[in-house]
């Protein structure tokens, strides 16, 4: 049996974007998982799909796991030999419980390593605009935990040049008042930034004359607040000159697909949420695909116009039992880079991508002949596009398209995109197929048959569309009345590019 071990890692933020290398690392190796709700669901990807996962809450005012059972359980997994990982919302060390934790492993003798995390007290400021320190604002900052604001020493917390209080937003009220009674003045700014770093970020700001009536009735938490003239420094100052800096952008996308589009546009400075918009499976039937893996010496050439058709092809071709030596002799023709590049990582270099990488192009600019060609197309059971068939088949070629793959609409929209939605805190909504375009709007209907007050035009009012191509821009207008941007050329860096210059 392997030795147990147990890994206290700050989650930071709860983005996965500020998680640190090393908390990334424990988390691919973790068997059991117990985490707090203030950590980002995003995160629980990360972890293996065997690991067993346990939430065990810890927020302020809601049920919890008692402390006494967290720390059983953090042994009684270590003592089993599994790789254990209790993550917690930003630094382990920082109010995070970890002394009753550390003491019960102890005792136990079980092996345990705390891995630190971004606190909130320090990240949530700088994102909001707010320097903690200043030459000539302050000098000194102190950070406290005002969940019970009878135990702080507001004299000495008063005297101070800038305060960051956590777990603070129920006693908002209590801190504003103790602040007022030891001589901070009523004009003193103040910022709280709730759901830091993360795409439901929301910052409210004003003085502890008006804090409390700008928030009434606002559920705050899980929040930071500032007070200090350092809040006043924030019009001035941005945490982020990259150019999509301030933008939330919801990403329509194949549930399973790879985050490559959503890391593009956080390099760019934006907040992402992604929405799948699509369910990758399997066909209805594998017959026709696996009987031209069973012939492959038939073919001339095989098309490739998806990443999901290139995942597809070579997990049947593993299965049959072949390798990359079937395909020898086999030309390969690609739309798109990204689908070249997936079939580059799979050991083949593609022989012809046509240009503005999309299917159009194929048969105008195919490097051959098409007559007398055989051409295997494995694609999307439903809702391709036979045009391009037609196309190939009316220059003299032999086509054969087999279902590799089903794409289907999901049952519901996520909650993360509606609730942005509804609340008016999406700038940009990224489509990348007409079938995104398609199952987005299905989702947005679907979501709305409840709410007599909401309409699909109403919720992307001042909302920026944004399309990959043509075609994809062509269902936009027919579905969602309008298109704002559109790539010149046709891939996600496109996209991201033509986003950067719209804005």
């Amino acid at each position: 049996m392997m030795t147990g071990c147990v890994y206290l890692v700050g989650a930071g933020l709860g983005n996965p974007a500020f998680l640190t290398l090393k908390a990334k690392s424990i988390l691919a190796i973790a068997e059991v998982l117990l985490y707090d709700s203030l950590v980002d669901d995003q995160l629980l990807s990360l972890v293996p799909s065997h690991c067993l996962k346990i939430a065990v809450g810890k927020r302020g005012g809601q049920v919890s796991t008692p402390q006494a059972q967290i720390n059983q359980q953090l042994v009684h997994y270590c003592q089993q030999g599994k790789q254990v990982v209790r993550l917690k919302g930003g630094d382990p060390f920082i109010f995070g419980r970890s002394n009753p934790e550390i003491r019960t492993l102890v005792a136990a003798n079980c092996i345990f390593q705390v891995i630190p995390g971004i606190s909130s007290a320090l990240a949530a400021p700088l994102l909001a605009g707010i320097p903690l320190t200043d030459k000539d604002l302050s000098q000194t900052f102190a950070v406290c935990s005002a969940h019970d604001p009878t135990a702080l020493d507001w004299a000495a917390l008063a005297a101070l040049d800038t305060l960051v209080l956590l777990m603070g937003t129920r006693q908002l009220s209590v801190i504003v008042s103790e602040l007022k009674a030891h001589g901070r003045s009523s004009t003193e700014p103040v910022a709280i930034i709730r759901h830091a770093g993360r795409a439901a970020q929301q910052i409210w700001r004003g003085t502890l004359a008006d804090i409390v009536d700008q928030t009434a009735n606002v559920s705050l938490s899980p929040a930071v607040i500032v007070v200090g003239n350092v809040v006043n420094l924030s019009t001035m100052m941005q945490s982020s000159s990259l150019p999509l800096n301030g933008k939330t952008i919801l990403v329509t996308r194949a549930a399973e697909a790879s985050s490559y589009f959503t890391n593009l546009l956080e390099q760019k400075g934006a907040t992402v949420i992604e929405v799948p918009a699509l369910v990758i499976g399997s066909p209805t039937s594998w017959q026709a695909l696996d009987q031209a893996i069973a012939d492959l010496s038939h073919w001339d050439w095989i098309i490739l116009a998806s990443a999901n058709g290139v995942n597809a092809f070579f997990e049947r071709l593993r299965l049959n039992g072949q390798d990359l030596r079937a395909l020898a002799g086999i030309k390969f023709a690609v739309v798109g880079k990204k689908t070249a590049l997936v079939l580059q990582e799979k050991g083949i270099q593609p022989d012809f991508i046509p240009p503005n990488f999309v299917a159009d192009s194929l048969v105008e600019y195919f490097p051959e002949a098409l007559a007398g060609q055989k051409l295997l197309f494995p694609r999307v059971e439903s809702g391709g596009r036979e045009t391009l068939i037609k196309q190939m088949q009316a220059q003299g070629a032999m086509v054969e398209a087999v279902a590799a793959y089903q794409s289907t609409c999901p049952e519901r929209i996520n909650e993360l995109a509606w609730h942005a939605l509804v609340e008016k805190r999406v700038d940009i909504i990224t489509f990348a197929s007409s079938k995104t375009v398609k199952n987005f709007h299905t989702l947005l209907q679907q979501a709305i048959a409840t709410e007599p007050n909401l309409t699909v035009e109403s919720l992307l009012t001042d909302t920026c569309l944004a399309s990959i191509g043509p075609q994809t821009s062509n269902v936009c207008q027919k579905l969602l009345g309008r298109v704002d941007v559109e790539a010149s050329e046709y891939t996600l860096d496109g996209l991201t590019e033509a986003l950067i210059k719209y804005f």
